[in-house]
């Protein structure tokens, strides 16, 4: 895989004309792009075709978490738009993740990736002890969502940089770990509370790694995700 194929740029756009002006503008750079609730709801699933087309492949991040079937019938419909991956939350259950693997791997050696999510790079010990209730901090509860992903037969999870390591020796190397929260040195933490720089993501272990305002926001994304690629090298 080459290096720019694990660089992951969040379209984080309602205005489907920006986010394909994005795509022509960094394809030298990045490999993948991700489509979230924003860009989804606003564009449509159409939106998957025409980034492919562009020559980018999709990450398509609508974090899955309902009952078992529900899951299972968007994971095919999910699979069935020609995505590399795509996610659904870790916490809805070692039933709910195993019904979403299934759906997506009838798809056979085309199968898209599925990832599940452990906690959200926006969340900290903090919050999930005081507000949630939880008894774990962030990085073990990850841990332990992992975990959970892995014996119900997901290919990877979404997780911060600060359990990289952790996940990468609990699961094993070829379990895929995709980063968010990542932010070069020379850019704002914005609303991230545990973030990580792209040179530390991919050193500690990190598959693919997930960076949206710095680029996209950036007044030249095309210089801004060549200088990423750059700090990756």
């Amino acid at each position: 895989m080459e290096l720019k194929d694990r660089l992951i740029i969040a379209l984080d756009y309602s205005d489907e004309a920006k986010a394909l002006e994005l795509v022509s503008l960094t394809r030298e750079y990045a490999g993948v792009y991700k489509v979230g609730f924003e860009l989804f709801v606003s564009a449509g699933p159409g939106i998957v075709k025409k980034l492919t087309a562009l020559g980018g492949k999709v990450f398509l991040d609508l974090k899955f978490h309902d009952i078992p079937n529900t899951v299972a019938q968007a994971s095919g419909a999910a699979a069935a738009l020609g995505v590399l991956m795509f996610n659904v939350h870790a916490s809805g259950g070692i039933d709910m993740m195993k019904k979403a693997a299934d759906e997506a791997a009838k798809g056979g050696k085309d199968s898209p990736l599925v990832l599940g999510v452990t906690v959200l790079t926006s969340m900290n010990d903090r919050v999930l002890k005081e507000e949630l209730g939880l008894p774990l901090g962030a990085n073990a509860q990850a841990l332990k969502l992992a975990k959970l992903a892995k014996e119900a037969g997901l290919d990877g999870v979404v997780c911060s940089g600060q359990e990289i390591k952790a996940i990468k020796e609990a699961c094993g190397k070829d379990f895929k770990l995709v980063v968010p929260g990542v932010r070069p040195a020379w850019a704002a933490g914005d609303d991230q509370k545990r973030i990580i720089t792209p040179r530390e993501a991919i050193a500690a272990g990190a598959d693919y790694i997930v960076i949206g305002r710095p680029i996209t926001k950036a007044n030249d994304p095309k210089t801004a995700a060549k200088r990423v690629l750059e700090e990756l090298q």
